[in-house]
């Protein structure tokens, strides 16, 4: 592992480790853990078991939700003095819900490079597991807690009509609240997949739908797959609604937004299925 050539300085490495299955660990992973100057990782009583099993010695600095801002400005420190820093969370990919995203911007911001080293992700294993179109999908990792319910409710909200595939994380404490939120918002009847223990000896996924959901017991750490909405059945609500405005006022909605005339008669006509020149004629 070599030093950048400018001033020398160390570099940040994105290494990600296992969801559960060891195997999964890849050759460079392990070579740059052994490597590196310095380790940052989530959890160093849970980290330490990885290292040992890989007989590696590298020192270890603890990296996490509460010391992510004051942390991450040590680190960069010491990359600026020449430490070459492997970042690494509990399971899986670094800075997916998880705070090395922080450490990331603050290495950027002073120069310092970056490479991220792929590998197992608890999104994209479960979103291969699911059986359901993954062509387009949303993470919205952990849902705000209940005690926020602003921001939990705005989130929620942007998943009404989402057409993609959903993913979600989620603790088994608040499994049931969360399907709950779920049935209320998408349908009892809306397809889903509840993926546990993925890469380990009891891996279970349950495809079921939100409502049959509800009747599991929950068991450990959850990843929600959650089969979008219906394109054209979205885009015929869409079009509902808007015959039950007048053009004027639907082009007012896109005028207001900052769009020309031409870009709001082309938006108006797409959200209603009609031709622009239709909408046009009409304005005359």
């Amino acid at each position: 592992m070599e030093k950048s050539m400018e001033n020398k300085r160390g570099k940040l490495y994105i290494t990600a480790t296992p969801i559960g299955n060891l195997g999964d660990m890849s050759p460079r992973a392990v070579e740059a853990l052994r490597d590196a100057d310095l380790i940052a990782a989530e959890d160093t009583r849970n980290s330490i078991r990885l290292l040992n099993h890989f007989g590696i010695k590298t020192p270890m600095t603890s990296y996490h939700e509460f010391n992510r801002f004051d942390k991450a400005d040590e680190l960069v420190r010491k990359m600026l003095e020449g430490t070459n820093v492997a970042v690494i969370t509990d399971a899986g990919t670094p800075c997916i819900s998880d705070p090395g995203e922080v450490l990331v911007q603050k290495c950027y911001e002073a120069g310092i490079e970056v490479t991220s080293l792929p590998g197992p992700s608890a999104v994209i294993t479960a979103l291969t597991l699911c059986g359901f179109s993954v062509r387009r999908f949303v993470f919205e990792g952990f849902l705000p807690p209940k005690a926020k319910k602003k921001e939990r409710l705005e989130a929620l909200a942007r998943l009404k009509d989402e057409t993609g595939t959903i993913v979600l994380y989620e603790a088994p404490h608040h499994l049931k609240d969360t399907l709950k939120d779920l049935a209320g918002l998408l349908g009892e009847d809306r397809r889903i997949a509840l993926c546990r223990e993925m890469t380990k000896k009891y891996e279970e996924v349950i495809r079921t739908t939100i409502g049959g959901a509800l009747e599991e017991e929950p068991r450990g750490e959850y990843v929600l797959v959650i089969e979008g909405r219906d394109v054209r059945e979205v885009q015929e609500e869409k079009q509902a609604a808007f015959a039950e405005m007048s053009i004027e006022a639907h082009m007012e909605l896109y005028l207001q937004k900052g769009m020309d005339r031409k870009e709001a008669m082309k938006a108006v006509a797409a959200d209603r299925g009609v031709p622009k020149r239709e909408i046009y004629q009409a304005l005359l």
